[in-house]
């Protein structure tokens, strides 16, 4: 059932992303920005100064727009650097040329490659543990196994992720790493080791409701259609 398994898989996506989305911006904003003290006060002045859209399919994009912090729409205030995705796209294209748009596609391809094998073994792992031989799992199983999956992922890919964020917003700031290492050297002189396992929190808490939703929202679509 080819086709059913990819229109479930479409819509538990989707159901994942609309609920992950507001964690994901505070995420990418704690590991660009040191203007926080914490996770609650993230939250607090990116709701009370702003409002955090993102319409954009790609990453860099989204990251760009996610660390927009100008207030919208406010007479008075200076207007934001980028009006949309569209706008965004064609910017950095015009500033930072072609490759501008591949800011971080090293980083964000080692982050996906082993942490996607590590998600699905995750969860099928401790579906089998927690299913007796020759039955499903259970609603409660599979959202459990669900959220575990993805804190495991996210668990190991935050670093490269600290990575990825840092080299999209690179042409942002005016400041040019020569790759990946350099940028892993620089964080971590600058900032100690720390440093790539910020966001760290904000990812497990959005982790565990996203994919526990997605593999729930999967996995009934599937038995519904039989």
């Amino acid at each position: 059932m080819p086709v059913e398994e990819f229109v479930a898989g479409w819509i538990s996506g989707a159901l994942g992303l609309v609920l992950g989305h507001p964690f994901d911006t505070v995420k990418v904003r704690l590991q660009t920005q040191n203007t926080y003290r914490g996770i609650v006060d993230c939250m607090v002045k990116t709701y009370r100064h702003e409002s955090a859209y993102c319409l954009a399919p790609f990453d860099l994009i989204k990251v760009r727009l996610q660390n927009q912090t100008e207030p919208r729409a406010q007479l008075g205030s200076p207007p934001p650097r980028y009006r949309g995705p569209v706008h965004c796209a064609a910017s950095i294209f015009q500033e930072e040329g072609p490759r501008g748009l591949f800011r971080g596609a090293w980083a964000l391809t080692l982050r996906d490659t082993p942490t996607l094998g590590i998600y699905f073994v995750t969860y099928e792992w401790l579906c089998r543990q927690s299913t007796p031989d020759g039955q499903n799992p259970s609603s409660a199983t599979v959202l459990v196994a669900g959220g575990f999956a993805g804190i495991t992922s996210w668990a190991t890919a935050t670093p490269l992720d600290v990575i990825k964020s840092r080299m999209q917003m690179a042409g942002l700031k005016q400041r040019e790493y020569r790759g990946m290492l350099d940028c892993m050297v620089s964080s971590a002189r600058q900032e100690g080791l720390g440093v790539f396992f910020r966001g760290l929190t904000i990812n497990s808490a959005r982790a565990f409701p996203v994919n526990a939703v997605t593999f729930l929202s999967y996995e009934y679509l599937l038995h519904a259609w039989g």
